[in-house]
């Protein structure tokens, strides 16, 4: 990739909220913009601090918007495993962040754009205040998503329920009757965030989801080889592939069993953030205990306090990384994060996902789209989770297939390289920068 003068100087300020699985991509990002010598400024909440400015970046913090202290869930915002209804989480997740202090998240990045100038802002999928600040300065915006994209593409499935592509008349009209609840949903918060672009002088929109309009790039941090396929891309979006950082606090290091142990190992491993899956946790232990395998079961930042009953085949650690284990793993047992995931695949280790709502239901769809594993509702009792471990252990295909698309996933090149390329490239037309969206527009 070969670097102009203009492309070395690039000033971007970029920015993050603690929502757990989305902030290691953004790191990633980060550290890959910084390491190629761009100048980045990383806004995002106080928990993010020391790993922005180990990763490159000039920290700054929110201070009219919502700002974590710290990883504890007492601090979280959203709390969406307060509700078993995923619905009512989303719902709290739009008030409280993505939506709702849109106007205060854009006026903390109308300050530091106005401190100092930057020539790209690097946006969340999830911030519309992101969105509305890039369009207020007219500042080319790009977008990063740190898994599959929330907003539908072409032939793909609505976000959310976790369907498989539509191959019937039937499937197509269930496809546009939930996307016109989803649009429901966000169309709830509309006089928030008309009312946030009022007050920047911007004209209203007619829906919610059109405010990603006026972002020039939507960098989508997955691989085109896991989403399901589509004949074409909008122009605006483009794959970027997985940004796996390694979490700051995933040092503690996992010693394999003596050469003589020959019993198949088994991950464990259900968010770095907390979404209730104590319950889940202590019966996927109870239906690994009568299995021939070994079972490491990692917690996370968030979880590193929690008290599990667990058998002798059974390890926990708090905080572990996981790529030392996947090593030697020969199956993946998770709640379908994205980078989890990822770095299954990228081991070729085929997985049995319970998914708990977020993106996890459409990560666990596009897993079982390709037969790279097995998805099961969280309430399984125990023994349905062995019998599903032991599958994945026993067929073959489950790792052949889920070998064959690590390698795919691989052979599509380094994600930190492909998004810096793509931000220099953005950079770069004058013609992709940041416009008003004060008319309806659609995707082409």
């Amino acid at each position: 990739m070969k670097t102009t003068d203009a492309e070395a100087h690039l000033r971007i300020l970029a920015v993050c909220w603690e929502g757990g699985g989305n902030v290691p991509p953004t790191l990633g990002a980060v550290r890959a913009l910084a390491g190629r010598g761009h100048d980045v400024r990383l806004i995002a909440d106080d928990t993010m601090r020391a790993e922005a400015i180990e990763a490159g970046a000039r920290f700054l913090r929110w201070t009219r918007a919502p700002n974590r202290p710290d990883r504890s869930p007492e601090s979280c915002f959203v709390r969406d495993w307060e509700t078993a209804d995923p619905l009512a989480g989303f719902q709290r997740g739009c008030e409280r962040i993505f939506v709702g202090p849109a106007q205060s998240y854009a006026e903390d990045i109308l300050e530091a754009l106005a401190t100092e100038p930057s020539d790209i802002l690097l946006g969340s999928d999830l911030l519309f205040g992101s969105m509305l600040a890039g369009e207020i300065a007219k500042v080319p915006t790009a977008l990063l998503a740190s898994n599959i994209s929330l907003w539908p593409l072409p032939g793909h499935p609505p976000f959310g329920p976790g369907f498989q592509p539509a191959r019937s008349a039937a499937d197509r009209a269930r496809d546009t009757e939930v996307s016109a609840r989803v649009e429901q949903v966000w169309d709830a918060f509309l006089p928030c965030l008309n009312a946030a672009r009022a007050h920047f002088g911007a004209a209203p929109l007619a829906h919610v989801h059109e405010q990603r309009l006026s972002a020039g790039r939507h960098l989508l941090a997955t691989s085109a080889s896991f989403d399901f396929p589509t004949e074409r891309l909008p122009d605006r979006v483009r794959y970027v592939g997985p940004l796996l950082e390694m979490p700051s606090w995933a040092h503690e290091r996992w010693t394999a069993a003596s050469a003589g142990e020959i019993r198949p190992l088994v991950l464990v491993s259900f968010s770095t953030t907390n979404q209730g899956q104590a319950d889940v946790l202590q019966r996927v232990i109870s239906g690994l205990a009568g299995e021939p395998v070994e079972v490491v079961l990692t917690l996370g930042k968030a979880l590193e306090g929690l008290r599990l009953q667990s058998p002798a085949n059974v390890t926990i650690l708090a905080n572990a990384a996981h790529d030392d284990i996947l090593t030697k793993a020969r199956a993946v047992v998770t709640h379908g994060g994205h980078g989890t995931i990822m770095r299954s695949l990228r081991h070729g280790v085929p997985l049995v996902v319970l998914p708990m709502g977020r993106d996890q239901n459409d990560n666990a769809a596009r897993v079982d789209y390709h037969g790279a594993g097995l998805r099961l509702d969280p309430s399984a009792p125990a023994q349905m989770l062995g019998e599903a471990v032991r599958r994945v252990l026993c067929e073959p295909s489950f790792a052949e297939r889920a070998l064959a698309l690590g390698h795919a996933i691989a052979e599509e090149g380094p994600g930190p390289a492909r998004l810096v390329a793509e931000i220099e490239n953005f950079a770069a037309g004058s013609s992709h920068r940041a416009r008003p969206v004060h008319r309806k527009e659609t995707e082409a």
